[in-house]
This record gives C-alpha cells, sequence and structure tokens, in this order.
C-alpha cells in the first residue's frame, strides 16, 4: 500500500483511492491477468487499444478499486472501452497470447526491468519506481548534454 500511497501523493494520482484499498478483502492483485488483457486488446486494435485498456483496468484497481484479478471485471473493463468482447475473450484465453507476455517479461528483464513503474532513457539508463519529474528532467537535460546521467 505505501506505492499507491506515494503514487496517490503525486500530481495527477489524487483519484488513487488508498483507504479503499486497505478495506478491500481481496489479495492485492498479480499482473499476469492484467497483462494477458492488455496483450488480447493489441490483438484487436494495436497499441492504442493496449494503452486503452491499460488505462481502464488502471482506473478499475487504483480509483474504483475493483479486483482486477477476476477475469469478469477484466471482461468488463474490454467492454468499456468498446472491444469486440467475445473475440477480446478469445485472444485472453489463448495460449499465444500468453506466450507473448511471457516473451515481453523477458524482454523487460533483460533490459534491467524489475518495478513499476520504470523508465528508460536513451534505451540504456534504466530508472526504477516513482521518480519526482525534477529528478526525471536532470537525466533528460544530461542525456541531451551528452553527459552520462548516472555519472551526475
Amino acid at each position: 500500500m505505501n506505492h499507491w500511497a506515494q503514487a496517490a501523493s503525486q500530481p495527477g494520482g489524487e483519484a488513487i483511492n488508498v483507504e479503499l484499498m486497505r478495506s478491500r478483502s481481496f489479495p492485492y492483485p498479480y499482473s499476469m491477468p492484467a497483462l494477458l488483457a492488455c496483450k488480447a486488446a493489441e490483438a484487436q486494435g494495436g497499441q492504442k487499444v493496449h494503452w486503452d485498456i491499460f488505462d481502464r483496468i488502471q482506473q478499475a484497481h487504483a480509483v474504483e478499486v475493483r479486483n482486477i484479478v477476476d477475469p469478469q471485471v477484466l471482461r468488463e473493463c474490454a467492454a468499456d472501452i468498446g472491444l469486440d468482447v467475445e473475440q477480446w475473450e478469445l485472444a485472453f484465453n489463448n495460449i499465444e497470447t500468453r506466450q507473448a507476455v511471457e516473451k515481453d517479461l523477458v524482454g523487460a528483464q533483460e533490459r534491467g526491468v524489475h518495478a513499476v513503474p520504470t523508465m528508460i532513457f536513451a534505451d540504456k539508463w534504466v530508472l526504477p519506481g516513482l521518480a519526482p519529474e525534477e529528478s526525471i528532467r536532470q537525466i533528460i537535460d544530461d542525456i541531451l548534454k551528452g553527459n552520462n546521467p548516472a555519472e551526475q
């Protein structure tokens, strides 16, 4: 819950309902069902739809405090963004979708991503976790000036 409390304190995070999260009886969600939901949406509409359902799932989790491990909640998120839900369900339950997600996870690990959020700058500097805007701006400034942000 500390992660979500920190996120709620950031600009734009005001809608995160940490107190309601603390009151829920379902376990803290793991990411595989949501990852499958996003990849299944991507099969229907590419990256734009992937991120549309990602945003809808995040809202369902952080604001509405719904159990995003529940396939019915994910199905409703797919419907909310206008997907063909039957087609989405076929992709969601397809082994090829799971394999694509697992490939993405391996790729993330190979790039040094072990936390969400993580930012990768210039395809080589990895910044895990929430970072203040000023820190992000400094890293970008360093890169644009040709400096190594890790040495600053």
